[in-house]
């Protein structure tokens, strides 16, 4: 009987200490999206992701970690002419600097609302930034299926921060993000 409950507990702690999973990035289905203050036209451009390493433990938000790599000289921008000015050396200086990186820090939270602080590297300057997340099953899928999952990130940056200083005088100096990340155990 000693045996047995001894037996029935080591398997309920190895069931509570479950690790974090490794969730893979659907990179055709997700989007780095931003906006920023612009006197004419639209304010929106997008951003693609080259590499993301998620592990995500679904009933531990603590012990998840998230590092993601964005391709700076891949920025688009509903104007074109935007999208070349962030490519340039008093933006994004894509060609000194062809990535950013994003790496969690902590999370905390719930599922449905979470904040993930890490380090971004923008220009080759590291500051911490937090991100208000919240993970949802996919449309389509079974209710006890969290194999397919979304995540939405939204949160602000100030570009002057990661000396993106240029154009001031037409361009703020907030940008706010908006990330939807499909990802898939």
């Amino acid at each position: 009987m000693i045996r047995r409950i001894a037996l029935a507990l080591c398997v309920m702690t190895a069931q509570a200490t479950a690790a974090p999973e490794s969730y893979r990035l659907d990179t055709a289905r997700s989007t780095v999206g931003f906006t920023y203050d612009f006197p004419i036209g639209n304010n929106r451009g997008t951003m693609p992701i080259t590499a993301a390493e998620m592990r995500i433990d679904l009933d531990d938000l603590d012990t998840s970690r998230i590092n993601v790599t964005l391709d700076a000289t891949g920025v688009r921008a509903d104007l074109p002419f935007a999208a070349e000015a962030m490519k340039g050396s008093e933006l994004l200086d894509a060609a000194r600097h062809p990535t950013i990186t994003f790496r969690s820090t902590a999370i905390t939270g719930t599922l449905q609302e979470a904040q993930i602080t890490g380090l971004l590297t923008v220009r080759g300057t590291t500051h911490p930034i937090t991100l208000t997340a919240g993970l949802y099953r996919q449309p389509g899928t079974d209710p006890k299926d969290l194999s397919h999952l979304t995540i939405l990130l939204t949160g602000t940056l100030n570009r002057h921060t990661f000396g993106a200083s240029g154009y001031a005088n037409l361009v703020g100096p907030e940008i706010g993000l908006r990330i939807v990340a499909r990802v898939e155990r």
